[in-house]
């Protein structure tokens, strides 16, 4: 029996570090947090010193209760989560639960930190533990608490006044802001011509270009050519007064040097590897996770490769450096290392949380070393990271540019001139192993790599040919998440552990989506935004979400308590909810929308926000018994749909014709998407289907489909409720409150009647929100594809053609089934 536990989060660092320590040590894992708080309203008490009231995670009973009984037996117990405030929290929560549970008794307990996974950081760690912090424990408490009170407080207003089932995060908010933000400032930007002028020149050891830098006696700024005439114009002045050549009047050269970038820490890596691997920022994270715990290098054994990666510090240790300066000496010679180590500045205000930045464990495990053993995955990123670490310490790169000016001192209305540039690398330095990424290019950039020939002034050159661009300037670039992580950063909103989690909320939420890799706001999330801007502006304000980042800083540090930091939040936070809660009209919340006069009715057109996502209105609720309702179809925004295209959207549902038996076939657009309809039978169009050019032809044919789908789900049907079908995972039996699965030795269209019934009596009841509805199968085939089910279609349709009042309706719900409600989803962090 071993006599001493150490416990860590994951099962793969788990067995990275048993083979360092011995048979006198047994490694076990908590997987990750073992309590929250308890999922309901009251799991934060403010009355009472926001005493929070922790159980235990369902999933993480088993391993709780293994943890438990091996530290019963052992003489003593290490704490060897992560080093971070989240890791100190989880070491506290185990040593909580073996208090609560009578386990210590006395018993040793060390907290052990690493920010890498070899066996002298192993060793070194348990031979010197300390206490458990309680500054990092108390920041980490406060950070839940304020999650947990702003999302079960926040969010049923959201409910109320937007939409159901919608959530708001005290950090995520803020980063919803920016998005939406940066899609008005699209909006509202109005494109403005400008035009250029380049020469064209022919040279023996290389044809180039020359931009022109002055016209008509004064430097030549973007909006001087503002249309099409007075660039052509100008294009012709510079033609005459050049005669076919041009002459160099001046050549100048500058030496400049460029420094490696720091190494990575966990936004600058998650930045270059969505720059330079295409990798989400969740993807980077996972993959770096892995590489940290630890991957099998064949007769090594499971071998950390990197560093910790939740990091905000660019520090390397001593030891690392020196053995960098080793590996470049080796590798890229001596002339490649700078006299003095490099050593970068972390900007970072709280970064002694983790000591060191994301480097390689060993930087003599290059790439190619280890590339066997890794998937393609950790070997880009493992290669990223290597390459930006060695690089870090390599010499600078020197560059030489050259200008070279041609200028027509004779030119009508003025002297004119040209100016062509190209940079030549004269010793690549660091450039021979990495370069780092970038955003946008800069005017240097796009000389980089250009060589020009060899010219003198009073040089002529041949010119070819004058010749005038238009342009329009563009409007900024959406976030990508290499940018958006950076400008969290820049903003101090949210800290390197979280960047990956805010922007899998804001997806999962369906607030923003990616489009060509760009996030772009969906109309829920501009309505969300919107409300909390307009009615919660402070708990959005990027300097107010920073204040209080660097507030816990400031607890973390040791130098204030959490319970005051809660109070001075708590209260306004309170008062303007309740405030708001009483005063803000739905339809201002949702951002509704009066887009002008049906022609055809004289009544008012609207867009709004309603349950079932953004539609078109006819009619005024205050004075029309009768309304008409249509969606918008697929991206379309509520923001930005005209009169025009809201009156074509109610030309749905529309007669394409008769089947065959006489009755009507129809196109319509449901709560799901677009549907055609026979009868009782609907069918999903696909994605090349247009629900306004459909016609009966193609839509007998998705029935015809659909009708083959529902008679082949259904093997037998005894006429009573039971039917034996084909399902996802295969045959399976149901009555439509419970399904039975079929064993393997019986041949589901032999079954019988009495077979179904003992199978589905032994069967357990349904579980969950859908557990009390009887579903039969031939409903169910008569549900299409895309929609959840006949009822939805049908009312889709009858909401277009009959103008029922349905669409936008209220829902009256208790402030207590609200509050159960949250409780069961929980806040978003």
């Amino acid at each position: 029996m071993a006599k001493h536990l150490l416990i860590v989060e994951s099962p793969a660092k788990a067995k990275t570090i048993n083979k360092y320590l011995g048979k006198d040590f047994q490694v076990l894992a908590s997987y990750g947090h073992v309590r929250d708080l308890k999922p309901k309203e009251g799991a934060v008490d403010p009355e009472h010193g926001f005493a929070m009231n922790y159980e235990v995670i369902e999933r993480n009973e088993k391993h709780v209760e293994a943890i438990t009984r091996a530290a019963k037996a052992a003489e003593d117990i290490y704490l060897a989560t992560d080093l971070d405030r989240e890791g100190e929290a989880i070491s506290w929560h185990i040593s909580e639960i073996l208090k609560e549970r009578g386990v210590l008794d006395g018993k040793p307990l060390h907290r052990v930190v690493f920010s890498e996974i070899t066996p002298k950081a192993i060793r070194e760690a348990v031979a010197h533990p300390r206490g458990l912090s309680r500054e990092l424990i108390d920041a980490q408490q406060a950070r839940r608490a304020l999650d947990y009170l702003v999302g079960f407080n926040l969010s049923p207003v959201l409910w109320r006044k937007v939409q159901r089932g919608l959530s708001a995060g005290r950090v995520q908010s803020p980063a919803l802001r920016m998005i939406v933000e940066r899609e008005e400032e699209i909006e509202a930007f109005r494109a403005r011509e400008y035009w250029t002028i380049e020469a064209k020149l022919k040279h023996p050891q290389g044809d180039f270009g020359a931009r022109l830098v002055e016209l008509y006696g004064k430097k030549f700024e973007q909006f001087d050519l503002p249309d099409e005439e007075r660039a052509q114009a100008a294009r012709k002045v510079l033609e005459k007064a050049a005669h076919g050549r041009l002459t160099v009047s001046a050549v100048g050269s500058k030496e400049r040097r460029r420094r490696p970038a720091p190494p990575f820490t966990t936004s600058t890596l998650q930045q270059e590897a969505a720059r330079k691997l295409g990798f989400t920022t969740s993807r980077t994270m996972r993959i770096a996770q892995s590489l940290y715990e630890g991957v099998a290098l064949g007769s090594e054994g499971n071998v950390g490769l990197i560093t910790y990666m939740r990091t905000d510090s660019t520090a390397l240790s001593a030891e690392a450096v020196e053995e960098l300066r080793a590996l470049i000496a080796r590798d890229f010679g001596r002339q490649a290392l700078p006299e003095h180590a490099q050593v970068y500045k972390t900007r970072a205000k709280n970064a002694q949380e983790a000591h060191e930045a994301i480097r390689p464990t060993s930087a003599m495990r290059t790439p190619r070393e280890v590339a066997p053993f890794l998937n393609d995955e950790q070997r880009k990123l493992y290669e990223l990271i290597w390459k930006r670490t060695v690089a870090c310490q390599m010499i600078h790169a020197t560059l030489n540019t050259v200008t070279v000016d041609f200028a027509l001192p004779d030119a009508e209305g003025g002297p004119a001139a040209f100016r062509a540039s190209g940079t030549t690398v004269v010793d690549p330095g660091f450039l021979a192993v990495y370069e780092e990424g970038r955003d946008t290019k800069s005017e240097e950039d796009e000389d980089e790599g250009r060589r020009l020939p060899r010219l003198a002034v009073g040089d002529v050159v041949p010119l070819e040919a004058v010749v005038a661009s238009q342009h329009f300037t563009e409007p900024p670039p959406r976030y990508s998440e290499a940018s958006l992580v950076k400008a969290l950063e820049e903003y101090g909103i949210g800290r390197p552990s979280t960047y990956a989690s805010i922007i899998q909320v804001l997806q999962n939420r369906e607030y923003v989506y990616l489009d060509n890799r760009r996030f772009r706001p969906t109309d829920v999330g501009r309505a969300v935004s919107k409300f909390l801007s307009q009615h919660f502006t402070r708990y959005v304000d990027y300097d107010f979400t920073a204040r209080m980042e660097d507030e816990l800083d400031a607890v973390s540090r040791g130098e204030q308590a959490w319970v005051p930091l809660m109070e001075r939040f708590w209260q306004p936070f309170k008062r303007q909810v309740e405030e708001k809660t009483e005063t803000v009209d739905r339809s201002e919340a949702t951002g509704a929308r009066e887009l002008g006069i049906d022609p055809k009715s004289g009544k008012p057109v609207s867009v709004r926000l309603g349950r079932y996502g953004p539609y078109a209105q006819i009619g005024d609720k205050d004075s029309d018994e009768k309304l008409q309702f249509a969606s918008l179809r697929p991206g379309q925004s509520m923001h930005t749909l005209t009169l025009e295209e809201a009156l074509e959207l109610f030309k749905l549902p529309r007669t394409l014709g008769r089947a065959e038996d006489g009755e009507e076939v129809t196109v319509g657009v449901g709560r799901f998407g677009p549907f055609v309809k026979h009868g009782t039978t609907y069918a999903s169009l696909k994605a090349d289907d247009d629900p306004y050019t459909i016609e009966l032809p193609r839509a007998l044919e998705l029935l015809k489909e659909k009708r083959e789908a529902a008679a082949n789900r259904v093997i037998r049907d005894f006429g009573n409720g039971v039917q034996v079908l084909n399902g996802r995972y295969g045959p399976y039996i149901t009555d439509g409150e419970k399904n039975a699965r079929i064993p393997k030795e019986l041949e589901p269209r032999d079954l019988t009647a009495e077979q179904c019934a003992q199978l589905l009596a032994a069967a357990p009841a349904k579980k969950g929100r859908f557990a009390a509805r009887k579903t039969t199968a031939a409903a169910s085939s008569a549900k299409p594809a895309a929609a959840a089910g006949k009822t939805v279609a049908k009312k889709a349709a009858a909401k277009q053609s009959t103008g029922k009042k349905t669409a936008g309706k209220k829902t009256a719900t208790k402030k207590s089934a609200a509050r159960k409600t949250t409780a069961k989803k929980g806040p978003d962090r």
